[in-house]
């Protein structure tokens, strides 16, 4: 039987590069996704073997986008491919569920053996994520990447709200009233101490829940 694959990126010229390269591996790639919470869904209704995403997706962040893919599906495999190589990311991805972590530029000749490494039960990091990065990973302190001391619906309005999104967008987005999504993002300005929608976006950016 082959692997089933569910790919993620908003890059369309991304996902058909790794479509090929999955195909080529003899994987069968049974959904495509251009947004956090539309991969979230296809993990959900596809069941696939293997979840390949990104970090920086709109809407919903990659790493989001694996903790409930994750809480949804213990059994799934998450593979990263993109573009960061630093410490923080590929810390967040594991704490989300990541089994593999590798990059976009050498997803050619990476992408196979991450694969077959995460369905014979074991891991995989890129080799380009420096000894330095790893020793960062697993020593650096926790200090609030991805908006750590947020709830998960905080941390969605947060992401929405940084890219731009009105009250009523966010509610369509994730089916809550406009009165819901305005007291989350109330909340999270009232958490985090701040004051208007720049320092909001601000926050975002340097806490990696969007991406600069």
């Amino acid at each position: 039987m082959k692997t089933r694959v569910v790919i993620a990126d908003d890059h369309s010229v991304v996902l058909e590069g790794l479509r090929h390269i999955l195909e080529e591996a003899g994987c069968e790639v049974i959904g495509t996704a251009d947004e956090g919470h539309a991969v979230v869904q296809s993990a959900y209704e596809l069941k696939p073997h293997i979840v390949a995403l990104d970090i920086t997706m709109p809407g919903l962040n990659g790493v989001e986008a694996a903790r409930q893919i994750r809480k949804n599906d213990p059994y799934v495999k998450l593979v990263f491919v993109t573009m960061h190589p630093d410490a923080v990311y590929v810390r967040e991805a594991f704490r989300a569920g990541a089994n593999a972590y590798l990059l976009k530029r050498t997803a050619v000749s990476e992408l196979k053996k991450a694969i077959h490494e995460v369905m014979e039960g074991r891991y995989y990091i890129t080799p380009l994520v420096s000894q330095q990065s790893m020793t960062e990973l697993l020593t650096a302190p926790d200090f609030g990447a991805f908006g750590k001391e947020l709830t998960p619906r905080q941390r969605e309005v947060l992401q929405l709200v940084a890219e731009g999104k009105t009250a009523k967008e966010i509610g369509g987005m994730l089916s809550i009233s406009i009165k819901t999504a305005e007291f989350h993002k109330r909340a999270v300005m009232d958490s985090l101490g701040l004051h208007t929608i720049a320092e909001l976006t601000r926050y975002a950016m340097e806490h990696k829940i969007v991406g600069n």
